[in-house]
This record gives C-alpha cells, structure tokens and sequence, in this order.
C-alpha cells in the first residue's frame, strides 16, 4: 500500500511542476536592470523611488509587477542630452531656471513637455 502512495504523490508533484512553471507566469525582466520609466500605483517613474522601503529602489518591468530591486549607484537616472528646456538646447547640466543655483537636468529630452528633472552630482 505504501508504494502506490508514494507513486501517486511524486506523479502529482511532477503535474504540478508543469503546471505552475510556465513562463507565462513570470512578467519579462532584464536581467536584474532597473527599467526606466516605470509604472508604479498609477504614477510613472524616471528614477529609483522610495516608497514602503528604507532605501531606493526600481522595478525590473516597465509596469511593477513585483520584481524590484534595490538602487546601487549606477541604477539611478541618467540625464538626456540633449535636452530642450525653455527656447534653448543644453548639452550638459545648468543652473537656468534654478532658484538655488545649482546645476541641473532633463531626465527626458523635452523637459518643456515633461518636466521630469534631477539635481546633477557635481
């Protein structure tokens, strides 16, 4: 008796692992790279957020579905130049239109339509 128990059970075990591994299941990911933007609780992202965490971090798809990682130095937003911003093109960080004086840039390249925009680190 225990043995057709225990064929039975490992015939189960084998269905099932057909079943629940499909790759349909799992959303595309790019090898562990933060994808950017991001759609994150209907809001789209150009850079790691902080949100539920301590730290940073990023989804692995164009829509979170789960897969995220933790921003390291080289995950967050880069700038794009060039980049429109007023009635002028800048090929590197600027102070234009900053209050504070310090350099900045377009994370998109129309910064006039998009005004996604970050402090640059030097």
């Amino acid at each position: 008796m225990p043995q057709p128990v225990g064929l039975l059970l490992a015939c189960i075990c084998f269905l099932f692992s057909l079943v629940s591994n499909r790759e349909d299941d799992f959303p595309p990911t790019v090898d562990g790279v933060c994808v950017f933007p991001f759609w994150y609780r209907h809001e789209r992202f150009y850079d790691c957020v902080k949100f539920n965490a301590k730290h940073k971090w990023c989804s692995l798809n164009s829509t979170f579905k789960g897969y995220w990682k933790y921003c390291s130095q080289a995950d967050f937003a880069t700038c794009a130049f060039p980049f429109w911003f007023r009635r002028v093109i800048y090929w590197e960080c600027t102070e234009d239109g900053e209050v504070f004086g310090k350099k900045w840039c377009s994370l998109t390249h129309d910064y006039n339509k998009d005004h996604i925009w970050k402090y640059c680190s030097q």
